[in-house]
């Protein structure tokens, strides 16, 4: 009797455990039927979006691995999901959802976005969790995109987020992507601390914080970038300036274009930087078009037209041309350039309105997820592209 129970009790977990690696493929599948039937660009817009609102708060876990079967031990490991790939994940749905909050009337995502405001703030204005990593800038960068709120309650926080990046600058005077990676400098950094650095200075009368911004888009163009192309390696060696790990890695082109285009739109039009910022986007903006393939997207290695076409780096890239279409000698060709980006990511989104086929977390400087799904990061830029007030020019 006993051995019998031992065994339906060992077949039970048995049974959970394929039902956990098995339910999310067929969900795949079955999510995946009839993907890319969008055709109006104002439906779409409001799909996406209404997807945006319903993830804020219920953000999809980004797995860390790779891996699709016994997936059960990764979640009991604590290796299924990580805080710091969540907050990146959620600031891009709150820059998307802060623009489109600012052209809507919408109570429920309105709603949404202060329930998550008071998921991460307290009252006194400060993190409820204390972050440890320089991810965390780009969160509270979103937040203060914000305009229906007194985002200047949340002071603490934003000056405890720079007490933190002030803390991870290394011997060089740039910003270190953890405190144990010193010598390293991340492209995802340039993403991650550059649009708050802008920001925060620009709005505290902080001028310190703005030069460092500067400082480390300038030192990746100049240490980080592969000679004739101007795309990023995914890191490089402070003491020996060599790059580590893949030149063309598509999302690393979509930090360095996030961090770029919006240190540039935060810097006030009179900055002495501004000039020599937006000469750096005009530069990216031409490199990154080289590599656009026909069918408008951008491959997870750029420069490799045969591999998997990535969706997060299309996104990035797309609202990067956006931008980058403010600059009257190369508006046209950015134009285009976004314009088939977002013919391409109509293509690539479920009727759902999830946008797929998104590279998974990198696991390490040139280690490289080979997943493709559903990534918030990437829905989140879509919905920024579509409700920004310089989308007025899409066609």
């Amino acid at each position: 009797m006993i051995f019998q129970i031992v065994c339906y009790l060992l077949l039970g977990i048995i049974a959970i455990v394929v039902l956990i690696d098995v339910v999310p493929m067929f969900r795949d599948w079955v999510s995946r039927i009839h993907i890319g039937r969008y055709q109006d660009r104002q439906i779409w817009n409001r799909s996406i979006t209404s997807i945006g609102v319903k993830w804020l708060n219920t953000t999809p876990k980004i797995k860390v691995t790779d891996n699709t079967r016994l997936v059960a031990i990764d979640m009991l490991r604590g290796n299924y999901t990580k805080n710091a790939i969540q907050h990146w994940q959620e600031a891009s749905l709150v820059m998307g959802l802060a623009e489109y909050v600012k052209r809507n009337v919408d109570s429920e995502a309105r709603q949404e976005l202060m329930k998550f405001l008071d998921s991460k703030l307290d009252a006194q204005g400060q993190w409820i969790s204390k972050p440890q990593h320089v991810d965390t800038a780009i969160l509270a960068y979103a937040i203060m995109k914000l305009d229906f709120i007194d985002t200047d309650r949340y002071r603490s926080a934003w000056d405890n987020t720079w007490e933190l990046i002030r803390d991870h600058v290394g011997d060089d005077g740039t910003v270190a992507y953890r405190k144990f990676m010193k010598n390293y400098r991340y492209v995802d950094t340039i993403g991650f601390i550059c649009p708050f650095l802008v920001a925060y200075g620009v709005r505290y009368n902080k001028p310190e914080c703005v030069e460092l911004a500067v400082k480390q888009i300038i030192a990746y163009e100049e240490n980080g970038m592969l000679n004739g192309y101007h795309i990023p390696s995914h890191a490089y060696c402070v003491d020996s300036k060599v790059p580590l790990g893949l030149y063309g890695w598509g999302r690393g082109l979509g930090w360095f274009a996030i961090g770029l285009a919006d240190a540039w739109n935060e810097l006030p039009e009179h900055h002495p930087c501004k000039p020599m910022l937006e000469n750096s986007v005009r530069r990216f903006a031409l490199a990154a078009m080289k590599f656009q393939q026909e069918r408008g997207n951008w491959c997870w290695t750029v420069t490799r037209g045969e591999s998997v076409p990535d969706s997060s780096t299309t996104a990035t890239l797309a609202w990067f041309m956006m931008n980058a279409s403010r600059i009257e000698d190369i508006s046209a060709s950015c134009q285009e350039s976004m314009n088939r980006a977002i013919g391409y990511l109509m293509k690539a989104t479920r009727r759902s309105g999830a946008v797929d086929f998104s590279q998974g977390d990198t696991k390490d400087i040139g280690v490289y997820s080979m997943l493709f799904n559903i990534l918030p990061f990437t829905q989140g830029f879509c919905i920024r592209m579509m409700n920004s007030q310089t989308n007025a020019k899409v066609g």
